[in-house]
């Protein structure tokens, strides 16, 4: 008979556990002549226990009249041990002495050689955390008449995987090079300007004009007077109310216009390419808004009067018919709204210069964020360490500067996926576009958020498109996806 080393082949081991855990399966050798075997086993862990079960095979066990084979299985790692139920197979004359005497090891079934079939068993053990990747091996001892072992040996049965697979994909798919544009930035405001009646010229001490006037040159001056910026275009355009004739409106919105476009350039001597201005005789569209917003009795007829077509052209016959057909409303609108429809919007457009320096670009960072262009602030990100507080800060910021920006709103989205915060990470990436990185990182979301199928779906679509970090990806969730499915 061979020695029974050669149970360490163990024939058709199949570890199958039924929840979170992960087969292996041990191929048996090509040799009949094996005499035990294991099979089906399965290990599961409640909240307080751990379930462990296996069919030991005896049958070909073959043994002389005074010889004797213990089997005993034993679950182990580096530091604990826990030898589980096992099985002794004993020659002829051995099984009958011992069944005599009442030998009968606690722990073991003893079975007589050449009549000795299967041992199944089920063992409940106190749940501990080393259970989860622990080892299953099986301890051989044969002994001969005088019951002193004669061979031993420790096999390997099967290594338990039941510790959850941590999916840790790399998150580094930044897109740091964005085109540098022309940084363009405007200044808007709206200036109500008070004319004595049918007047055009301005008086700055008049009424609200000391601090309308103040206002415009507040934001002329600021961006006029800061060395980072330049005024490429100021425009006026100014609005006259609807009351009165229009050819006079007309009259008075364009001179009053030229009027502010004078006062301006008084003050500053700009270029005349610089300084335009244009004008509307009547601001029907901000009456409109008015009433929109209003709880105006007959509001809605109103509007309608003031947006049919039936009047295009005639905006006399317009006013008219909303003043004779609705004449207490008039009368507010004439008090209330219509001396805020006389006003002047103005646009101050600037250019902003560029910034090549990390010191310039933490300079600008520090005065005002929106001085920067896409490219500089992705610039300026990867001047800190990649995932710091800083590095987050800035790229957070590019994305809520440029939030129609592919590029910023994915940058933005790779952090707070690192982070786990998978809702902020969503709402980025609903703006990232469609680059290979941006599928990438949404099939990292997914893999979050446990579709696990859609996920790889992406991640073979990433993988296509060049991104190198998929592939990993892809191994780490099959890994995961096999281990859940068993």
């Amino acid at each position: 008979m061979k020695t029974i080393r050669y149970i360490s082949a163990i024939i058709a081991l199949i570890f199958a556990c039924r929840v979170s855990s992960v087969a292996q399966v041990i191929p048996a050798p090509a040799d009949p002549s094996f005499p035990v075997g294991i099979s089906d086993i399965s290990a599961e862990r409640t909240d307080d226990n751990f379930y462990i079960s296996y069919t030991l095979h005896l049958s070909s066990v073959r043994l002389g009249s005074e010889k004797q084979l213990a089997v005993t299985p034993v679950l182990l790692d580096s530091i604990h041990r826990v030898t589980l139920p096992g099985a002794i197979v004993s020659g002829r004359t051995r099984y009958i002495r011992d069944r005599r005497d009442g030998i009968e090891p606690e722990g073991y079934t003893i079975f007589r050689s050449g009549k000795a079939d299967t041992l199944p068993v089920q063992v409940r053990l106190p749940y501990a955390d080393w259970m989860l990747d622990a080892t299953l091996v099986l301890t051989d001892t044969i002994s001969g008449c005088s019951c002193r072992p004669t061979v031993t040996g420790d096999y390997l049965a099967a290594t338990i995987d039941m510790r959850p697979h941590e999916f840790v994909p790399d998150y580094d798919v930044y897109i740091t090079s964005v085109a540098a544009v022309e940084k363009i930035r405007h200044a808007d405001g709206h200036a109500f300007i008070d004319f004595p009646v049918n007047k055009s010229q301005i008086y700055p001490d008049y009424r609200r004009n000391p601090v309308e006037l103040a206002n415009i040159r507040d934001t002329i001056s600021i961006i006029k007077n800061d060395p980072d910026y330049t005024i490429t275009s100021l425009s006026l355009r100014g609005y006259a109310s609807p009351e009165g004739s229009y050819a006079n409106n007309e009259r008075l919105a364009r001179a009053r216009t030229e009027a502010l476009r004078q006062y301006i350039r008084n003050l500053y001597a700009f270029p005349a390419d610089i300084l335009h201005a244009s004008w509307e005789a009547e601001d029907w569209k901000g009456l409109i808004a008015w009433l929109e917003n209003s709880d105006m009795p007959d509001r809605e007829a109103i509007i309608e009067l003031a947006t049919t077509p039936i009047y295009d052209g005639n905006p006399d016959g317009r006013e008219w018919k909303i003043k004779s057909t609705y004449p207490d409303q008039y009368r507010i609108l004439l008090a209330d709204v219509y001396p805020s429809l006389r006003h002047t919007d103005y646009t101050v457009s600037y250019t902003i210069r560029s910034f090549t320096t990390v010191e310039e670009l933490r300079s600008a960072w520090v005065r005002d964020p929106r001085r920067l262009s896409l490219s500089e602030l992705i610039t300026l990100a990867q001047s800190y360490e990649k995932g710091s507080a800083e590095y987050v800060e800035v790229m957070e910021t590019a994305a809520r500067l440029f939030p129609d920006s592919p590029e910023a709103n994915l940058n933005a989205a790779i952090p707070a996926l690192e982070s786990g915060d998978l809702t902020r990470a969503e709402r980025y990436l609903s703006r990232a576009g469609q680059s290979p990185q941006a599928t990438y990182a949404r099939a990292i979301l997914l893999a979050r958020q446990g579709d696990h199928e859609a996920a790889m779906t992406l991640f073979r679509q990433a993988a296509d498109a060049g991104v190198t970090q998929a592939d990993d990806a892809i191994s780490q969730l099959d890994e995961i996806i096999r281990h859940a499915s068993r």
